[in-house]
């Protein structure tokens, strides 16, 4: 029998719908996707929302919006792009007003585009950040799974405020355990929701740059602490993942998006793939 590979939709089918928005989500679940994955950030009020980058020029219209030029410095805080431009500078109700959807058509950053309805690419306009309890309801509503990575952008205003107030969230949902997966580059925070809620699969992030070397000799890969790793494809080599699974290690790899690296990486006995491309590997 084949072997099971769980296909995780990376910030949903974001090669078909504007990333980390609920449309993207409900998109992957359509597509067949076994869970979808999403970044929960903090805002400057302390909620949650589902969103990747700092800054929000690339995936909203702020500069529109709160009328800002992103590059030009404010000379009242320190050199560099504008920090309205940082998501973390406004708060949940600000951020709602944002249409985080109509980028999507204009960049087409997987030239994918072309083969979508006009009105599908209509809907997408006007689409906002969801709070990651929006995100945490759909995912329940669909019966379905969610992986949310706790992203870290330095703006904590106390020690485990992120994590602590993504258990309250997750239980203001009422989402099943089962059904979410929880991850993050800061391994204290996982630390952290093994303590206070290990009812919760964690899944330890590797790799946060395409150039970096790993060493396999760390006590991250050799130790029992994070028995699930989500590695950087960029990486590792078939060989690798061989060599962690023989210590028992379960691995995801993010993000692989070509179907000449899924079968290299399936035959070399990878447990799931994040991909921009659900649809193509379903």
């Amino acid at each position: 029998m084949p072997r099971f590979v769980e296909i995780i939709a990376h910030r949903g089918a974001r090669s078909l719908a504007p990333e980390n928005t609920l449309a993207a989500a409900r998109l992957a679940h359509r597509l067949g996707a076994h869970r979808w994955e999403t970044d929960a950030v903090l805002t400057r009020d302390g909620e949650l929302v589902l969103f990747h980058d700092e800054t929000l020029t690339r995936c909203t219209n702020a500069v529109q919006a709160f009328g800002y030029d992103p590059q030009a410095p404010e000379k009242t805080f320190w050199p560099g792009p504008s920090t309205i431009d940082r998501l973390d500078r406004h708060t949940l109700v600000d951020l709602k007003l944002l249409d985080a959807g109509s980028w999507f058509e204009r960049d087409d950053a997987y030239s994918t585009v072309f083969g979508i309805d006009a009105q599908t690419l209509e809907g997408f306009k006007g689409e906002c950040i969801p709070s990651l309890y929006d995100g945490l309801v759909l995912t329940k509503d669909l019966n379905w799974c969610i992986n949310v990575e706790l992203k870290d952008h330095g703006n904590e205003p106390e020690l485990n405020f992120h994590p602590a107030r993504l258990l309250t969230e997750l239980a203001r949902s009422g989402i099943s355990p089962d059904q979410v997966t929880l991850s993050s580059f800061n391994y204290d925070w996982l630390r952290f929701l093994r303590q206070h809620a290990p009812e919760y699969e964690l899944q330890a992030l590797v790799g946060a740059r395409d150039d970096e070397s790993l060493n396999f000799n760390d006590p991250l890969f050799i130790s029992a602490e994070f028995e699930v790793l989500n590695i950087n494809a960029l990486l590792v080599t078939p060989s690798d993942i061989r060599q962690l699974k023989s210590a028992g290690k379960r691995i995801n790899l993010f993000t692989v998006n070509e179907l000449h690296d899924y079968m290299r990486f399936v035959e070399a006995g990878v447990d799931g793939l994040f991909t921009d491309f659900p649809q193509r590997f379903i």
